[in-house]
């Protein structure tokens, strides 16, 4: 018996030290030098009509920004509130914005917590918040109905997450822009394309910890951006475990989409540099569900936001969800769905560096 002691006190102490290297040393490396086809693309947007950040204040009585476009002429036909990529904040969003206000959508684009001017940035304090966060903009926002919520890459993700958990009814529908799923979903390109370095050690240690309800480690760093320099005062160069896990699909992502009763469509560029843009459908339908996918020929990652036709394709997806009941069940899949476009997209002046990015 005392051997068995013995034994037991060496593999807990055997376990506990490789915790603590992996917490240690086991963090995110060098970030990735800055990536050309996220970066650029936004040096040349026109933000003089960038409207000023707004604030609604938070349970935990943060300040939380907010963008908000007015829709033009008459009826209002619906809101669309839009979440940014990694690293990124409301700003990014701006063309696709305009292009919903345009269309006659009050539109909304947040700056999440922990990048742009919400909270301290690359930080939250627990894992859940942001979904309390968008429910306390959505309470605090009297939001034209139909509503919709968007959002791009690792948005889209959130957004996913956001649609499969019990407040998903908080929205009529919902649109995933090349969303960032998981790890372990077949549409991620190795390292994002080389938009982040990850601390995989880390990252598994800090969970097993949270396993037992431990969460003192949820702080630290496990992601890296590919973010210019010069940018970082303006961009999230990095993110904490709580908002690396909180800003995504959760864990069991195929249980996450099961979960989803409300309208969704995604849309995707043929030439994603992050996701393989032929791979959505499948995830989708192997989690059990017929989701549209739409994809855009001649469209990358990040034009998926600022091409005229990209956007187009994101409006015309809200208003053929907005046409269906709000309320409507996903039926099982009996086929995949792919919908590509076939049309010229015209890539526009892309967007000022500094108030972009975001994979």
């Amino acid at each position: 018996m005392k051997r068995l002691f013995v034994t037991i006190l060496i593999v807990v102490a055997v376990l506990v030290a490789a915790l603590g290297l992996a917490i240690a040393l086991g963090g995110p490396g060098k970030a990735p030098p800055p990536m050309s086809s996220i970066n650029d693309p936004f040096k040349n947007v026109d933000f003089s009509d960038l409207p000023e950040a707004t604030y609604v204040t938070a349970r935990d009585g943060t300040k939380l920004a907010f963008r908000a476009y007015p829709a033009a002429g008459g009826a209002v036909k619906g809101s669309v509130v839009l979440l940014h990529g990694s690293s990124a904040s409301s700003s990014s969003m701006h063309l696709m914005a305009k292009g919903f206000a345009a269309a006659g959508y009050a539109a909304y684009t947040l700056d999440i917590r922990g990048h742009g001017k919400s909270g301290t940035k690359g930080h939250i304090a627990y894992i859940g918040q942001l979904e309390d966060d968008l429910e306390d903009f959505v309470h605090s926002t009297k939001l034209a109905q139909p509503s919709t919520l968007a959002g791009f890459s690792s948005g889209g993700g959130f957004v996913l997450r956001f649609a499969g958990s019990p407040r998903q009814e908080l929205f009529s529908n919902y649109l995933l822009l090349s969303p960032w799923i998981s790890q372990d979903a077949a549409t991620l390109r190795p390292g994002s394309g080389g938009w982040a370095t990850v601390g995989v050690p880390r990252i598994i240690a800090i969970a097993v910890l949270n396993g037992f309800g431990m969460h003192a480690f949820d702080d630290l760093p496990v992601v890296r951006f590919a973010v210019d320099e010069r940018d970082k005062g303006l961009l999230t160069p990095q993110y904490s475990f709580a908002l690396a896990q909180n800003f995504r699909p959760e864990r069991d992502y195929q249980a996450n989409i099961r979960a989803i009763r409300q309208t969704l469509r995604v849309l995707v560029g043929q030439n994603d540099d992050v996701s393989y843009a032929d791979r959505f459908a499948a995830v989708f339908k192997t989690a059990g569900k017929d989701v549209p996918v739409t994809v855009l020929p001649g469209i990358d990652h990040i034009s998926l936001t600022l091409d005229p036709v990209a956007v187009q394709a994101a409006i015309a997806a809200v208003e053929s969800m907005d046409h269906e009941n709000p309320n409507q069940t996903m039926q099982p899949t009996a086929g995949r769905r792919t919908n590509t476009l076939s049309v010229t997209p015209t890539f526009p002046p892309a967007a000022m560096r500094a108030l972009a990015s975001g994979g």
